[in-house]
């Protein structure tokens, strides 16, 4: 018998943090109405260890990184449930019903194909400190977008579509399979009623500065999503290249080095995205244009 709730997480390097959220949804493995899948994609720190504490999630595992969004785009269809929830390692939702409530919004919103949960950063003592730290004031609108540490997805919609782009390594592939949802019909729904701690250092993250890596995977990425999903994309790459170029490049040495190699690495990999290209129609970007954004 197929389980209802598929919860899907991808991990890298993050043993500790796997563990926890884990530990935390471990009790939702009780019955036979969930499952959990865990893709290890190149882990180094002995995360694989885990397996034999939680015997009851299905493991898959990489010996060499194949990145975030090859990792989803392998493990998703491998899940059975007829929801997928997507979370990161390091994230997990804040209320014990939050299964329940993902099913109510699907049967209440037959359209829906996507339901992108309210994410709450940081680390906190306890899950009543990670509440009282956001309004208590419940939202739920249709969106352009979801985010990746914690939402649902009919497995139904998700086979219609190419899935997590094999194109895309980290950043962006949220976008991919998003406008992939909206050009099938399908809304994506923006619920703060389920709502998920995404346990990240925000102090550390403005300490970073300047981050070379996410710059040069965001442009790199950009430019494919526009190469695959619009039908006259060199206009909007161009406009790309020059606002970065002016914004960063010029403006600090090692944006300019990353600039330049992520222009090497375009012109080497385009011919291989170019296989991927699915032109999305016109009203489907005046539709996103008119969505309601999500308040990060």
């Amino acid at each position: 018998m197929n389980p209802e709730y598929s919860i899907v997480i991808v991990s890298k390097n993050r043993k500790q943090e796997l563990l926890k959220t884990l530990q935390i949804l471990d009790p939702q493995l009780v019955g036979t109405d969930t499952e959990i899948l865990v893709f290890l994609d190149g882990c180094t720190d002995n995360s694989s260890e885990l397996k034999m504490d939680f015997t009851k999630v299905r493991w898959f595992e990489s010996d060499k990184s194949i990145g975030a969004s090859a990792a989803r785009h392998f493990l998703y269809p491998k899940a059975n449930g007829k929801y997928l929830i997507g979370l990161d390692d390091d994230a997990h939702p804040l209320h014990s019903n939050f299964k329940e409530k993902v099913k109510e919004i699907f049967q209440q919103h037959v359209d829906t194909g996507i339901i992108a949960f309210q994410e709450i950063k940081g680390n906190f003592e306890s899950d009543a400190l990670a509440l009282e730290s956001v309004p208590s004031l419940d939202q739920e609108y249709n969106t352009n977008e979801f985010i990746g540490c914690g939402f649902a997805i009919r497995k139904e919609v998700y086979e219609v579509t190419n899935g997590f782009p094999i194109w895309i390594d980290i950043y962006g592939e949220e976008a991919c399979l998003a406008i992939e949802v909206l050009s099938k019909g399908f809304d994506i729904r923006y619920s703060s009623s389920i709502k998920v701690n995404h346990r990240v250092n925000k102090e550390d993250r403005k300490k970073q500065g300047r981050n070379y890596f996410r710059f040069g995977k965001q442009l790199k990425n950009t430019t494919f999503y526009y190469l695959v999903y619009y039908s006259f994309p060199f206009y909007r790459i161009a406009k790309l290249y020059w606002h970065n170029l002016n914004k960063y490049a010029l403006k600090d040495k090692e944006y300019f080095k990353v600039y330049c190699k992520v222009i090497g690495e375009v012109v080497k990999k385009a011919p291989s995205v170019l296989r991927h290209r699915n032109p999305i129609d016109k009203g489907v970007f005046r539709k996103i244009k008119e969505l309601k954004k999500i308040n990060f």
